[in-house]
């Protein structure tokens, strides 16, 4: 067989990559057509980046040009962080390389009817149970608030934890308590992973349903799908033994709930399903629409991946 009866190389799928890893205090670069962190003495640590779906970027972190060149060709999501995982300050984008998703989102959201019947679709997924007939994205949004804070209420019982409620100061990172800080990191971890599987499979991370007007509203949207069957129970557990550094337990058990629950494995296929609820059939390209010069060969990755 020679060189040109070999298949080309292919991105993994994100559902069979690893979750989520964290970095910190090192130079992140690519030595010997590897990515790796260099810390301080010059120890090397490798990084399977095209195995990987978010790299989590936290203070003392520093990346290069090759290590992000790298990072958007095998699909790895990088976001820059705050201490713990916490307050999510930027991000990079290795998907968006089909407009078709990005429309078919937009069409949906656009359009009052489409947009309720995905709303409706997430409150079922959510809770196992169809919402109220005859309410509103508002009203809905109100329900689901109300909901959400009673659910909050029942699990910091269950695991004996003291519960105020969600308070803490976004700017400030000491000012919640334990609880808080610990919901706060397991749910970072959670935007991660959902923000690279939205943008693996194509789709806009700003454009939401529920959420609207913030940049990662639609983030929001598919996560809370997921947060109360994984990452918070990781929070209180950890929140109820107080340990000395609770963001990285919670960080070490919302790896190990990943894992275990299969969540990337989930997620795009949910992204699909909810939107199909919307009752609108994907746009066709338009008849005047030029075809690519280069056109993309079929992959076995994620339909975002740019080939």
């Amino acid at each position: 067989m020679n060189g040109t009866d070999l298949p080309s190389l292919k991105p993994i799928a994100m559902k069979e990559r690893v979750s989520v890893l964290f970095a910190e205090k090192g130079e992140l670069d690519v030595l010997d057509g590897a990515f790796v962190v260099v810390d301080k003495n010059g120890v090397r640590t490798h990084i399977p980046a095209g195995g990987v779906a978010c790299l989590m970027l936290e203070p003392g972190a520093r990346l290069s040009h090759a290590a992000a060149v790298l990072a958007a060709r095998v699909g790895m999501l990088i976001t820059w962080v705050g201490e713990g995982g916490v307050r999510l300050y930027s991000a990079g984008q290795p998907g968006g390389a089909r407009a078709d998703r990005l429309l078919y989102q937009a069409k949906l959201a656009l359009d009052d009817s489409a947009r309720l019947k995905v709303v409706r679709k997430m409150y079922a997924m959510r809770f196992d149970e169809e919402p109220p007939s005859n309410r509103s994205v508002e009203q809905l949004r109100g329900i689901e608030g109300a909901r959400v804070k009673k659910t909050y209420e029942l699990m910091a019982k269950r695991y004996g934890v003291e519960w105020k409620g969600r308070r803490y100061d976004h700017t400030q990172w000491g000012s919640g308590d334990v609880a808080n800080r610990c919901v706060s990191s397991a749910t970072a971890c959670l935007y991660g992973i959902t923000e690279a599987s939205i943008l693996a499979a194509g789709y806009a991370p700003a454009v939401g349903f529920l959420h609207t007007g913030k940049p990662l509203s639609f983030v929001y949207d598919i996560a809370d799908i997921f947060k109360f069957d994984t990452v918070i129970h990781s929070a209180f557990q950890v929140a109820s033994g107080n340990p000395a550094n609770p963001e990285r337990e919670v960080r070490l058990r919302c790896r190990d709930a990943f894992r275990q629950s299969k969540i990337l494995d989930k997620i795009i296929p949910t992204i699909g399903e909810i939107l199909s609820a919307g009752g609108i059939e994907p746009p066709k390209a338009h008849s005047e629409a030029v075809p690519p010069a280069i056109p993309n060969k079929e992959t076995i990755g994620d339909a975002g991946h740019r080939g």
